[in-house]
């Protein structure tokens, strides 16, 4: 936690849904697109870091009115030029061994999987809230064809918690997998990739110092970011696991908290 009343960060990494975007208005707020512009305006590097496939991104930078650097898509497995709303660069998995595994713990699960730029291969259709882009529907062996940045289970008609006690155990070889608080919903990417991971080698080839790092973030795959953080801030919304990987927390997205902790350094 820094607590030098002079810092200010230079590189802000913040989550999209839930912390920049309010889930129940579906808006991000003047304050808050505001509060990032000063942040920018002061030369702060400001990353998106979602796990929202670049297709769904690229919504959030219009309405945020960002048009340089970089944001973090699909848990940090693409690496996306803001300018032009294009990949920089793209970790894959084999997904066949995972999926399969899933498949057997959450029957009755929907799958998809992230083709880049184009949309997602899907089992079956999800909501557009769930799954941003064109879906196109395949078989399970259509699904792992080829690698891919990112596989997501729905296990609809079910609590997340049911998804815990399914998958608290599963470890397996090749893969990352995060579970949410808020739906039934499993997300997976490659081995070793998190929001967390990603930023750290965004950080260390814009040459930025750690002690110069904040994220700001409210879901379980936030938690590596908000550890990576000289500063990490949690959302007042947030459940307790996240919480505690966090230095700080600040107001609900309702109520414009990640304005009100940069308007701590950019006024």
């Amino acid at each position: 936690m820094v607590t030098d009343a002079a810092w200010k960060p230079r590189l802000i990494a913040v989550d999209v849904d839930g912390t920049l975007l309010d889930p129940d208005t579906q808006q991000i707020s003047e304050v808050v697109k505001a509060a990032v512009h000063r942040a920018i305006e002061a030369g702060s590097q400001v990353v998106v870091a979602t796990g929202r496939a670049m297709l769904g991104t690229v919504g959030i930078l219009d309405a945020l009115e960002l048009t340089s650097g970089f944001a973090l898509c699909s848990n940090g497995a693409v690496l996306m030029d803001v300018a032009a709303r294009e990949p920089l660069s793209v970790a894959t998995f084999d997904s066949a061994q995972v999926l399969a595994e899933l498949a057997i713990r959450l029957p009755g699960a929907s799958f998809a999987a992230e083709q880049i730029g184009v949309g997602n291969l899907v089992t079956t259709k999800f909501q557009e809230h769930e799954l941003h882009g064109p879906q196109q529907l395949a078989s399970l062996d259509e699904l792992v064809g080829e690698p891919v940045p990112r596989l997501i289970a729905h296990w609809v008609d079910h609590e997340p918690a049911e998804v815990f006690e399914a998958l608290g155990d599963l470890d397996l070889p090749s893969c990352t997998i995060t579970l949410d608080h808020y739906e039934p919903l499993v997300t997976v990417v490659p081995e070793g990739v998190t929001k967390g991971s990603a930023l750290e080698k965004l950080r260390a080839e814009l040459g930025i110092a750690s002690e110069d790092t904040f994220a700001a973030g409210d879901g379980d795959n936030d938690i590596q970011m908000l550890r990576w953080a000289a500063h990490g801030v949690a959302m007042g919304q947030a459940p307790e696991e996240v919480r505690a990987a966090a230095d700080e927390v600040t107001g609900p997205v309702s109520e414009d908290g990640l304005a009100v902790v940069l308007d701590r350094w950019f006024r």
